[in-house]
């Protein structure tokens, strides 16, 4: 919830100009009662000048007299004023001291995984220059051999809804100009195919021309393939070799007894 503007400043005018209770001023002001009623007594913020909260948008008079009457309810901040506090203003993100050094970690993760962002968003989410995003990205920078990619949301540097509305914007953009590229590819297309029908050339080769070519190429598509004599089924004699007459062949002698005793 916004924090109310000089919270003691504004109890002390509370104290002074109105009947609400220590208890509404207290929690109103982010204050304990006790040290609600040091002010009331003087005990407590003394030489405090009071700030009135209805010429700062903080209060309306209304919203003051409905909490008057009944020492229940509590003052609720002007819906003004919430606007304002949370509306942010243009120009660079400022970026803490503590976190600047973490700002190419956040660079290098977003050139890394949305490629799609202009150097202009990129500056505007993490608050940096476009000579940074530079060295970064064509990695020159001087400090690139420590530079490791870091999610910026995680780094504080960017909230999560800043940067899906970035991606979101320059997703749209490249996808506008991609449709514009491809309705000029198009029309160049119908107009180079209608010159060429003006000029009498044929979209497509007639199948004439076709059959043609093939004939002269010697890729006939009827023409049958050489016959191949066939082969003789195999037999015994064609794996063994043919078998030669016995009568080539000269008979044994029988042994006598005389030959192998010897006489």
């Amino acid at each position: 919830m916004t924090e109310v503007l000089m919270p003691k400043a504004t109890a002390v005018w509370l104290v002074d100009n109105t009947t609400l209770t220590f208890d509404q001023i207290a929690a109103f002001c982010n204050l304990h009662a006790l040290e609600v009623q040091g002010i009331a007594d003087g005990e407590v913020a003394t030489g405090i000048k009071g700030m009135d909260p209805l010429v700062t948008g903080q209060l309306t008079q209304e919203e003051i007299d409905r909490c008057a009457g009944d020492p229940v309810q509590r003052l609720r901040r002007s819906d003004a004023r919430l606007r304002e506090t949370q509306r942010r203003s243009k120009g660079p993100r400022y970026t803490p001291l503590s976190r600047r050094q973490d700002r190419p970690n956040a660079i290098a993760w977003l050139v890394r995984y949305h490629p799609e962002l202009t150097d202009a968003q990129i500056s505007s989410l993490v608050g940096t220059t476009k000579q940074t995003i530079n060295g970064v990205r064509d990695r020159s920078h001087w400090n690139i051999s420590n530079i490791t990619p870091q999610d910026p949301v995680t780094l504080g540097l960017s909230t999560q809804v800043d940067l899906d509305s970035a991606v979101q914007k320059a997703q749209d953009k490249l996808q506008k100009q991609q449709a514009k590229a491809d309705k000029e590819l198009a029309k160049k297309r119908a107009a180079n195919l209608s010159a060429a029908e003006e000029a009498g050339q044929p979209s497509a080769q007639p199948d004439d021309d076709l059959d043609s070519t093939a004939a002269e190429l010697g890729a006939a598509p009827d023409a049958a393939p050489d016959e191949v004599p066939a082969e003789p089924e195999p037999s015994a004699d064609n794996i063994f070799g043919e078998a030669s007459d016995a009568k080539d062949e000269p008979a044994e002698e029988t042994p006598s007894a005389e030959d192998v005793f010897g006489n």
